[in-house]
Parts: C-alpha cells; structure tokens; sequence
C-alpha cells in the first residue's frame, strides 16, 4: 500500500495522550473511522508522567504536612518519614486504573488502536512499522518532551520530572532549576517531603506568566515554608561529584545540592517524524496551525503541546474535541486561549483564567481590579490557608481575569471560568448566591466588592 491509496480511516492520529485519544473518541462517537497510533502507552505524558502522577505526588505531600501539623488542629499525630514505596504505590495505582479505564472507552468506540512508533510519510499517511495507514484526515497529537538547557546533560543526580517521579528516597537537599508551574509543584512536594529547597529562576519572579499579585503571594508563602528561591539569577552550570552536584550561577555564587532537578520548560515532539519532509509549516520544532488547527497541509490539524501556546492537557482534550467536530462537519467554535483555566498544584495552590492585570491594561486600557483575603472567608480559616481572591475588570465593562492563591483554589476556577468566558458583568455574580461555608463564597464576595457593596471588605 502507498501513501495514494485509498483512505483505510476518516482520521489517522499520531499521538495518543490527552489531545490524540480525545480526538479518536469524540470522532468514532460522531461515527467516524479511527485509527490511533502511540509508541508508547495510551494517555500520553499526562497520564503517565505528568499530570496524573505529580498531583498524586502533591496529594501525598499535603498528607504529609496533615500529619506533620495534625496538633494544630487538635488532633496529636505523629510524622515519622515518607515511605517513597509506599507513595510510588498509591501514584502508580491511581495511573493504572485511569490507564485501564482509557483502554476500555477506545476498545467499546471501536477505535482501531495501532501501537509502534507512527511517521508522518504523506499528506494522507502515517507508517507504523511495515504498516501504512491511510486517512481522509491525519491529526499530529506527538506532545512534549522535558528540556533541559545547552550543555546541561540529564543523568545520575541531575533529573528531569519524569526521573523525580520514579525516585527511590527523599534527598536531603534539592535544587530547583526553574521557577514556572513544573519547578514550584516539584518544590513543594520536596519540602513537604521534608527536603531543604532551592529554586533558582532567571526571571524577575515566580510563576512569571500569572498575575504578578499572585507571584508575590506564592513567594510569601514559600517563605513561610522556608522553601527558598533565587530569582533573576542565571545559571551557568552544573557538576556532579560523587554524591554531591555543584549548581554554578552567573552572579558568581554556587549552591552544593543532593539532586539537581531540571524545570525548565517542555519542549515540542517533532523531531524527525517527518513533518518537515511533508512540507508541515513549523517554528522553533512547533507546529503552525490556523485558529480552526488546520496546518498548512490540506487535511493534515495539529493538537495538544506541538501547537505554540499553553502547553496543559485540558487543552490538548479540547483541541481533540474540536477536531473531530471540525472534520465531521459540526463547525465548532474557536477554542478562545485565554479562557482555558491554569492551575499550578503546589501549596499554596494557584488558579486562574483570563487576563492578568498587566494584559488587561494593554488590551482594554483603563481597568478595575479587587483583592479579596481570604483571612475574611470561614472555610479559608478552618483550611488554615492564607491568599487572596482578585478580579480585573475592563472599565464598566465585564470580568475578563480572576486570578487565586490559596489551598483547594483549583476547586474555584470552574466558576470562574464560566464569569469570563460568558462575560459576565460583577453586578450578575453578585446576585448568586454561594454555600456558606465554602472557598467559593470568596469568589461572591470579590464580585460583591467589585460591584460597589462590599461585604467583608473594607472599600
């Protein structure tokens, strides 16, 4: 069979994790034809070295701190140490029955499932081993991989993420290398742990690309934790010796650690899968895609972490979604990049949606903002949690950023997700009413402040 032969599928997918299978599902729903190739396993980084196991790793680590500070809250436990088996476990347990789980939804839609190392060879074609599928359609879905920095080789005691989630025992001392979403999660999990912590960050701040209010908070917080971070210092190198790596940075200091764990960034899987020879337009190893995904490729979309944006899961699914509808004709919405939710999953953790207040200015000029602490919110209290709820608004006009700090915060940005993406004005969230006590009552309550009637805020 060649690359000109009749189509075997309505859509090949290269790529099976989150943007890949939710992509086959919803098109073998709208009764399409699929075949789906990974090279690995079903779910992808996400499931398998990303999402699903840190936030286990995180999970772990605030069951730590629970039973580390219990006395706090009147109840005498006591913390002895972190078994790392016992953690590896509980993670690789909830993975395997996500794993299973994804297996019998591909499996019951009848999605023709090809496992091996796909290329791109054709317009129309993917080859898998000796095998060529052939497609109306072909989705690029092959996500991202963990960088690391030039001359900076990964090995020993020097690790990326995915070396830090299978580790054997908890290091006396770690150095972060990165201060973005994955390098503050990681930080927190090590000191929970029970390590002495250190992130060193080039940038300004921590967590640069949210609202810079929150950065500020973050850091407070880490401070109190006594996690400590070196920010706008860059690093120069690295040496291992024996038991010890030496992290160099260009102000001349250098810090003695136990393992060195690289955070900086992931980077786009497309290195020689053949997108080039086809003719894919590509950028810096992404992939160039038009608001509707298409490349400039006819019949060939791209989806998930090799299209220049955020790289998260959820927008890989959605972009998934949207390419099934698109190819069975639905002509769906465009997926709107700064109405997908972000939320870093350290302690305390992070959540927001839509503008900063720095991008807000820029797009709308004159705006409007609220901080409401959460030192006023009971449920906030009974957490023990410190942080802040903040809105910006474009003048008189809608809610198009909300940007939280504090424990369990992620559990907030469904709402506010739904106040930017439909637009709402302060005036119509004021007008909800929200469970007594819960987090979400600070999200009422930041709305009732921005529109003219604060409550537990002084105005």
């Amino acid at each position: 069979m060649t690359a000109e032969a009749a189509p075997t599928h309505d859509i090949v997918i290269l790529g099976g994790g989150s943007g890949g299978y939710a992509c086959a599902l919803r098109a073998a729903e709208l009764g399409l034809s699929v075949a789906l190739v990974e090279k690995d396993k079903l779910g992808g980084t996400c499931l398998h070295q990303g999402c699903i196991p840190t936030k286990a790793l995180l999970h772990a680590a605030e069951v730590a701190d629970s039973a580390r500070h219990g006395e706090s809250f009147g109840v005498k436990t006591t913390f002895e140490s972190v078994d790392m088996s016992g953690v590896h476990r509980y993670k690789d347990g909830v993975v395997s029955r996500l794993h299973k789980g994804l297996q019998g939804l591909v499996k019951a839609r009848k999605v023709e499932y090809v496992e091996g190392a796909g290329r791109l060879t054709g317009p129309s074609s993917v080859t898998v081993g000796d095998r060529v599928l052939t497609g109306k359609h072909v989705v690029l879905a092959t996500g991202s991989y963990a960088r690391t920095l030039p001359g900076l080789e990964i090995g020993g005691r020097i690790v990326t993420s995915e070396q830090a989630l299978t580790l054997d025992h908890v290091p006396s001392r770690v150095v972060v290398l990165g201060g973005g979403v994955i390098g503050v999660e990681f930080a927190s999990v090590f000191r929970s742990f029970g390590a002495e912590v250190t992130i060193v960050e080039a940038l300004p701040r921590l967590v640069a690309a949210e609202d810079e209010a929150v950065s500020k908070q973050l850091e407070r917080s880490f401070r109190k934790r006594k996690i400590a971070f070196k920010t706008g210092v860059k690093f120069t190198g690295a040496t291992q010796k024996g038991d010890v790596v030496t992290v160099s940075l260009e102000s001349g200091d250098s810090i003695e650690t136990d393992l060195l764990l690289v955070a900086v960034g992931r980077g786009p899987v497309t290195d020689g899968l053949g997108y080039d020879e086809v003719g894919v337009a590509m950028e810096r190893g992404f992939v160039l895609t038009d608001e509707r995904l298409r490349t400039n490729v006819p019949g060939v979309f791209a989806v998930g972490d090799i299209v220049p944006g955020l790289q998260l899961a959820h927008r890989g699914f959605a972009q998934g979604i949207f390419v099934a509808e698109e190819i069975a004709g639905l002509s769906p919405a465009p997926i709107v990049e700064s109405g997908i939710p972000r939320v870093t999953y350290c302690d305390p953790e992070i959540a927001s949606v839509g503008l900063t207040e720095a991008q807000a200015k820029e797009a709308h000029g004159e705006v409007e903002t609220v901080e409401y602490n959460l030192g006023g919110n009971g449920k906030s209290q009974i957490l023990g949690t410190q942080g802040f709820v903040k809105l910006v608004r474009a003048k008189d006009g809608p809610v198009v950023g909300v940007h939280m700090v504090g424990a369990r915060m992620g559990e907030q940005v469904g709402e506010a997700q739904l106040i930017v993406g439909w637009e709402a004005l302060p005036d119509d969230v004021a007008q909800l009413i929200h469970a007594h006590p819960t987090q979400n009552e600070a999200l009422g309550e930041a709305h009732l402040a921005l529109a003219g009637k604060p409550l537990h805020l002084h105005s």
